[in-house]
């Protein structure tokens, strides 16, 4: 069952107020915040997508991650069938690569490692931990991984409570121009 751009706002508004995971922020300020992130670095529009979506696999299941759950929730696939045919791969990939950036930037950024909260290090543990060099290099050659290594960043940052950023309603528009162009090129082929 594929998501209209109706029922992915309806997710956020309706399971979007879920803690997410053990952080001091919910569903719907951590996606807020790490597309408000993307848009202030001037991102594409289909990263700034990707930004705002890329846990929606955590309101899509009813089994969010927290410390003391360990089991891999596996969110950062869960959502694609969902979205696959609203919106292309420029923003579907980033999300799906979201995990691996992080497993990436352990690897090539010992510093990354450190900096994570006790959430993110929890998680990193149940993904398979930091890459060996060799899958960091593998990760780094794939299509799209340069992107999901910039929304892994605004992802870490995108914890912060009370922050202010536009409302869901805000980033609607973007939604649509960026499934817009989608349907467009389907058409033309």
């Amino acid at each position: 069952m594929a998501l209209t751009i109706e029922s992915i706002l309806d997710l956020y508004e309706t399971r979007g107020a879920r803690h997410y995971g053990s952080e001091t922020v919910s569903q719907l300020e951590h996606a807020l915040q790490c597309a408000t992130l993307a848009q202030e670095e001037s991102a594409p529009e289909p990263l700034v997508a990707a930004a705002l979506l890329h846990d929606l696999g955590h309101l899509v299941t009813e089994t969010p991650h927290h410390i003391g759950r360990d089991v891999d929730d596996l969110h950062q696939y869960i959502a694609i069938p969902f979205l696959r045919g609203l919106f292309s791969e420029a923003v579907l990939e980033p999300i799906r690569l979201h995990v691996d950036a992080k497993r990436f930037l352990c690897r090539a950024d010992r510093r990354y490692l450190l900096g994570l909260s006790p959430a993110s290090q929890h998680s990193l543990e149940l993904q398979g931990g930091p890459f060996s060099v060799l899958e960091a290099e593998r990760f780094i050659a794939r299509p799209y991984a340069l992107d999901a290594v910039r929304l892994r960043r605004w992802d870490d940052r995108a914890k912060t409570a009370g922050a202010r950023t536009p409302s869901l309603a805000e980033f609607e528009p973007l939604l649509r121009r960026v499934s817009r162009a989608v349907a467009q090129t389907a058409r033309a082929l």
